[in-house]
């Protein structure tokens, strides 16, 4: 599998509707091509698994709480349970407005050693890059800085739109955001009780690297598209319940802050999971 991901670039979120939703693939393909991945399948979409991985006290989260303008997630991605296939270490910044990530491509079955803290090897990776070894070696020292351990298993299917011919723009549209507590490195594909923090709603994100191009100026017009944080890590931990993920005497969240992280993402009374 050839790695196409953008290393750095803008990005708009927006949340809509499905109709919306098909009437915006309608909009882009006049000016994008499906992603390749995604082809042959329903709706263009493909699914998308993450494992993140946090601190015991949740600094990732917190730091999406708080807006903090300089942060970052650690993540394994992956698409499927094949052993075969390759995961990916992916740490994805946020400097200011710009979105930075470093990532590499590893052996599956090396997974587990990587989370108990083995120092990272040159043999887990599936390229010889040395881009790729220093993305390796950058994710560990952030696990071992944060003592970070798997909290949450991030699930979606993803139609993407790409530039032809490069990767420069891209449109994403997620449906059917899934989440659930998970505290070992099993990649698994399957999940037995997860909250969906965003339905009935759609996410559609609008990733550019250089200038924001004119035709989506006016497909956010066109569509009276109004930006909106939809952060699929944080908002799953909202509505799950950050005293499920980390140890109670490392637990800060109030209530009141919770309410107005709540209220901030407009999630209805009636699509929040209760607090253990």
């Amino acid at each position: 599998m050839e790695d196409k991901v953008q290393l750095q670039r803008f990005e708009l979120k927006y949340r809509v509707d499905e109709s919306t939703a098909r009437a915006i693939r309608e909009f882009v393909s006049g000016y994008l091509e499906p992603d390749e991945y995604g082809l042959d399948k329903p709706d263009y979409s493909y699914r998308i698994h993450s494992l993140y991985l946090d601190s015991d006290d949740l600094r990732c989260f917190w730091d999406v709480f708080n807006s903090n303008k300089n942060r970052f997630k650690l993540r394994i991605r992956y698409y499927d349970d094949r052993p075969d296939t390759p995961a990916f270490c992916e740490i994805k910044r946020r400097v200011n407005d710009a979105i930075l990530k470093q990532r590499c491509a590893i052996r599956k079955e090396v997974v587990p050693q990587l989370l108990a803290g083995q120092l990272p090897d040159p043999s887990y990776l599936l390229s010889r890059k040395p881009q790729q070894l220093e993305a390796l070696q950058e994710f560990c020292r952030r696990i071992t800085d944060l003592n970070a351990k798997p909290r949450t298993h991030v699930s979606y299917l993803r139609e993407a739109w790409v530039s032809p011919g490069s990767n420069a723009v891209r449109v994403c549209i997620d449906r059917k955001v899934c989440s659930e507590p998970q505290f070992t490195p099993e990649l698994k594909t399957t999940m037995e009780n997860p909250v969906m923090p965003f339905e009935p709603e759609v996410i559609v994100e609008l990733k550019f690297t250089g200038r924001f191009p004119n035709w989506m100026g006016d497909l956010v017009r066109r569509f009276g598209l109004r930006q909106v944080s939809s952060a699929k890590y944080a908002d799953g931990v909202a509505l799950l319940g950050e005293r499920r993920l980390a140890p109670e005497t490392l637990t800060f969240l109030r209530e009141d802050f919770l309410e107005r992280l709540l209220q901030r993402h407009q999630v209805p009374a009636s699509g929040r999971a209760t607090k253990e």
